[in-house]
């Protein structure tokens, strides 16, 4: 049997995560044997269709269901235990005696508990290499995985993960990793400026995003001098880091000042009941629509009912802040004008050649760039194609996991995605007997 590669995120398949499928399915082009592993199932009514095009079978460590289920799980964990305090106990209580004198608190159990089912599977499945998706409790049971029983393993850094991580807990999970993928410079900068930080471990890997799918096309209507809107889109979670307040509060001035807008926005969050009541003080009830989650099929015929797209994103208190949006990806693919906050590593792609970039927070200077799109057509469309070249050209899904393949212990050669039929999508749920 050929030695797989085990990848582990947190929950798994998400709809706003559209850049853990991108790169599962980026990295499965590329000839990388993946197995899929997630901590739990987040039971989401919509999920992404192409789901259904991952080939590997995804392998959940925590099951939700009857009394008797989570029973033979907890026995599954204890046995797993047992197995690897039996083989090296000095080993296993080294670790244990690390939780206790640093790490005293329960999502560290957890994890740890997690991490001696992870490590009886992983035998099982002959794991030459575990990656985590995420930098704080992915890679955190990847790391115990690791220290339990000496599987390499590497993970991959984004952006709160980052930013609201205790940067000690982080430096030792990027000392003992064989290497640390970064979805941007900015992100980057912050692993490495850590104390200790082997600067060469940290690779840069930007999500790519299927530039097959998101692609220009002529636009159905456009503002011009009869008085028909500016169209401006967004798309995200409706959580407080994506900046809405700053778009809505944009979309004020320009009413205001007596400019015809639309603008729809697409997601779901826990800010929703905020930003609609929000949207009525505002007296903006006829210019914004809310339509929900949507699939990328979805989203993609969006792009092509638009002539801007708004990523007003902000730094809240806590640090936490976007990487490089992968709606922001998908829409300069479009070949879509863009608006963005100059904030993280959005001013890496949003250059000034293919879009435009205001301060975060600034409803004022958001209005004023989508004033002048809105009044100049010909920038419109030149900065969009201009944005839809460099996406191609940098952010390319396929290109993108064939640059980190290698990594993964595989010799890329040049393959085309598969476009045939999806096959069904293969799920296991934690099986105590699986680990013999």
């Amino acid at each position: 049997m050929t030695a797989t590669v085990a990848y582990l995120t947190k929950r798994f398949p998400r709809l706003s995560e559209t850049f853990i499928l991108d790169e599962i399915l980026g990295l499965e082009a590329a000839g990388v044997p993946l197995r899929l592993y997630a901590i739990a199932d987040p039971h989401e009514k919509l999920v992404q269709p192409d789901v259904a095009r991952v080939t590997s079978e995804v392998v959940y460590l925590q099951r939700s269901g009857s009394w008797g289920d989570r029973w033979d799980e907890y026995r599954a964990t204890m046995v797993a235990h047992a197995q690897l305090c039996r083989e090296s106990p000095k080993r296993y209580l080294g670790i244990v005696a690390y939780i206790a004198r640093r790490r005293r608190h329960l999502s560290t159990v957890k994890n740890f508990a997690q991490a001696g089912r992870l490590a009886a599977l992983l035998r099982a499945d002959d794991t030459r290499h575990l990656h985590a998706a995420f930098a704080h409790g992915p890679a955190s049971v990847a790391h115990f995985v690791h220290l339990l029983t000496g599987i390499p393993y590497s993970f991959s850094a984004h952006a709160k993960d980052i930013y609201v991580s205790a940067p000690d807990l982080l430096a030792r999970k990027l000392r003992d990793a064989s290497f640390v993928l970064s979805c941007s410079e900015s992100a980057r900068n912050a692993l490495t400026s850590l104390a200790g930080a082997d600067a060469a471990k940290v690779i840069l890997a930007n999500h790519g995003v299927d530039t097959q799918r998101f692609t220009s096309s002529q636009p159905v209507a456009s503002p011009g001098a009869d008085g028909s809107p500016l169209r401006v889109l967004a798309v995200g979670r409706l959580v407080a880091k994506k900046g809405y307040p700053v778009l809505l509060g944009a979309l004020k001035i320009m009413n205001d000042a007596g400019h015809a807008v639309r603008c729809t926005i697409v997601g779901e969050g826990t800010d929703r009941e905020q930003l609609v009541a929000l949207v009525a003080e505002l007296g903006l009830t006829a210019t914004v629509q809310f339509v929900g989650s949507q699939t990328h099929q979805e989203v993609a015929e969006r792009f092509h009912h638009a002539d801007v797209f708004v990523q007003a994103s902000v730094v809240l208190a806590n640090g936490d802040r976007d990487g490089i949006p992968n709606s922001l990806l998908e829409a300069m693919a479009s070949g879509l004008a863009v608006v963005a906050s100059d904030v993280a590593g959005i001013p890496e792609v949003v250059t000034p050649a293919c879009g435009l970039l205001v301060p975060p927070g600034d409803s004022g200077a958001l209005a004023v760039a989508l004033e002048r799109l809105g009044d100049d057509a010909a920038l419109r469309a030149r900065l969009g194609d201009r944005a839809r070249a460099h996406v191609v050209e940098k952010f390319d899904r396929t290109a993108c996991a064939m640059r980190i393949a290698p990594l993964f212990g595989v010799d890329t050669v040049s393959r085309p995605e598969a476009s045939s039929e999806p096959p069904a999508r293969r799920v296991t749920p934690y099986v105590a007997n699986r680990e013999g």
